[in-house]
């Protein structure tokens, strides 16, 4: 007979989680860093009962928003390459319901994460409890059902010895690279404290294998098959290179057969900027150079990507008529994409077995489209230098987003309001020369991705952490806290705009409460920015979309911009402040902001309308069939016809 200890469900989670594992080429790692918390009356005599009396090697963060703390679990996941994690915990009710926007922006990611929500009593015997959400039609739901939707394995623990079979199933998803993302195990209040003789076995070590598994040899030959006929190759740099840990293995490759290749968010960083094969994002948000040898591509080699709209440019990019797709994924569902070669393995070893078996045919590309890869690269170089130093002109300024038919109107009143000019791709351009090299950068939303995709020069391995999957306003800040926590020994800077900001900088404060030093360098335009942007180039007029007084003339948000002392805010937590309006004072708060141990804030204050713009994009945004604008009408026209033309190929 099995010997038993006797805990509760939280004790013995708790015990549980302290003997996972994994492994990676011979490298074995604890899985779980610690637990983010925020405790309430669903948690806090349960879960947090277990982990004062007993947390083993687990690191217990208060955080100060449930959204906040689980984007700071995320950063920190995705900077370890998801090879160690950590769990959130929340009460049941609101704080829970605060966690399904992490829990969807972790799935989108794919990157492993732990919710750990407290739930109403499996019992009901005191329904409807405090913060419950009454359903008359089945009173088995609560807000936890929330989570199903946007997780990749949810359960939740009705009895002591569900925990074993669902615990299990749990790191069985946390761990698997084709298919991991948000996890939750709603964890009802009455039962956390239940105790059950639960068996030795279901503690001891356990370690979960990331192996490379190989494709199957008859997908190499027939991407090999596809590309010998080739003459105009691409690559795809995707986030499963960086996962993979295969950034050699690609280099390697590529060099070998003189293939260029364009970066995605998640994969950008991985290999440095300036290798002459590096052309730079790719797609909607893409730069120059990729863009231009895209279009032409004939067969795109797609490694690790999940080929979302911005890569695809919505499926238009890619124009040459003789374009094909190899697809090298780990997730069959990702190498289905594009119709193309489904090569379904670890990327290091997929590409290692192309290699070998490409090599064979003696195919590399020509003299002549090496020269024109190598005309891409400078030009976009050379471009880039530009971008970055676009200065403010006055009245003959033009704006990147040279289709904002108010932009005159709308600096001016911008400069007199802030005494600030500032471009903001000068401004990116500034901080990529005065930020340390292996410093590391965080974004994820507004018009800042776009701008960094397209001209942001990755310096060091690992210094480019970018959320796009979800594009989640409100990551930045948070996410920097865990990408510290990460890499403790680097520089992070969070770059995010002010709407961002506002949404949500809730773990800024817990920065300081754990000597975590983060460096926030907020943009001020006053604005949605990107959003902005849209609406005007598909033939709307500035509306809701930037932060003015409402006019009591008129009724509407038409008023003046509505300013608002960031520094003095990000003082109020007990950061280190600036207020920036020229590149001086830009260089000089860079500079103060290495010298401090606490968060710094640098408020900039960037002229509204100036991040950079398209370089032979597109993207398909649904535009009214019905409009009294002849401007609207003749956009959604001509949306139709490109809408056909990528329907019909893919």
């Amino acid at each position: 007979m099995a010997k038993t200890i006797r805990l509760t469900v939280a004790q013995a989670l708790v015990k549980f989680l302290n003997n996972q594992y994994i492994e990676f080429d011979g490298k074995e790692t604890p899985m779980f860093e610690g637990i983010f918390g925020i405790f309430g009356h669903g948690n806090v005599v349960g879960l947090g009962q277990a982990l004062e009396e007993d947390p083993g090697h687990l690191i217990m963060h208060m955080g100060r928003n449930e959204q906040g703390m689980a984007h700071a679990a995320i950063g920190f996941a995705k900077q370890k390459r998801r090879k160690q994690m950590y769990a959130c915990t929340s009460s049941v009710g609101p704080g829970a319901a605060n966690m399904v926007t992490a829990a969807g922006t972790a799935t989108a990611n794919c990157i492993p994460i732990l919710f750990l929500p407290g739930d109403t009593y499996a019992d009901r015997q005191p329904d409807p409890v405090l913060q419950q959400m009454e359903r008359p039609q089945d009173l088995s739901l609560t807000t936890n059902d929330a989570y199903r939707a946007v997780c990749k394995y949810w359960d939740r623990i009705t009895r002591p010895e569900v925990l074993m079979q669902s615990a299990v199933h749990a790191m069985r998803v946390l761990a698997d690279p084709a298919d991991t993302g948000a996890v939750c195990l709603a964890l009802p209040q009455d039962v956390e404290g239940e105790a059950y003789d639960y068996p030795e076995y279901f503690f001891k070590k356990r370690v979960h294998h990331i192996d490379r598994p190989h494709p199957v040899a008859r997908a190499i030959k027939e991407a090999v098959e596809v590309i010998k006929r080739k003459q105009r190759p691409i690559l795809i740099f995707g986030g499963g290179v960086k996962y993979s840990e295969a950034e050699d293995t690609f280099r390697k490759f590529a060099e070998k057969y003189g293939i260029p290749w364009g970066e995605t968010q998640a994969g950008k960083g991985t290999i440095t900027w300036e290798h002459r094969l590096n052309l730079g994002g790719i797609g909607e948000t893409g730069g120059l150079g990729a863009n231009r040898i895209g279009k032409k591509a004939d067969v795109v080699i797609g490694v690790g990507t999940r080929y979302t709209d911005f890569t695809t440019s919505s499926k238009w990019l890619y124009q040459n008529e003789e374009v094909e797709f190899v697809n090298i994924n780990i997730s069959n569902f990702h190498a289905y994409k594009m119709d193309g070669v489904q090569v379904v393995g670890d990327a290091k070893v997929a590409l290692e077995d192309l290699d070998a078996e490409l090599e064979k045919t003696g195919w590399k590309v020509t003299p002549e489209y090496a020269a024109e890869v190598a005309q891409a690269k400078a030009d976009d170089t050379a471009e880039v230098d530009r971008a970055f130093h676009v200065e403010y002109t006055g009245d003959d300024f033009v704006p990147e987003v040279n289709d904002n038919l108010d932009f005159k109107k709308v600096s001016k009143e911008f400069i007199e309001l802030t005494k600030s000019a500032l471009p903001q791709t000068r401004v990116l351009g500034v901080l990529n020369e005065e930020i340390d090299k292996d410093a590391i950068i965080v974004a994820a939303s507004g018009s800042l991705p776009g701008d960094l995709q397209r001209i942001w020069r990755a310096k060091s391995v690992g210094g480019y952490h970018l959320e796009y999957g979800y594009s989640c306003m409100g990551y930045e800040v948070n996410a920097a806290l865990g990408v510290k926590m990460a890499e403790p020994n680097r520089e992070v800077y969070a770059f995010v705009g002010d709407a961002a900001y506002m949404m949500l900088h809730s773990e800024l404060p817990t920065s300081i409460a754990e000597h975590k030093k983060i460096n926030v360098v907020l943009f001020d335009n006053m604005t949605n920015g990107c959003i902005n942007n849209l609406e005007i180039g598909h033939g709307q007029d500035s509306y809701g979309t930037e932060f003015r007084f409402r006019n009591e003339k008129t009724g509407q948000l038409d008023g003046g911009f509505v300013p608002i002392d960031f520094a003095m805010n990000a003082a109020s937590y007990g950061c280190k402040s600036y207020r920036v309006h020229n590149v001086e004072e830009l260089k000089a708060a860079i500079a103060d902001a290495k010298k401090q141990t606490v968060s710094t804030l640098i408020d900039v204050k960037v002229l509204p309308k100036t991040m950079a713009h398209g370089y032979g994009d597109w993207w398909r945004v649904g535009v009214a069939q019905v409009s009294k604008s002849e401007r609207i009408h003749e956009i959604y026209e001509n949306l139709m016809k490109v809408n056909l033309e990528a329907a019909r190929k893919y």
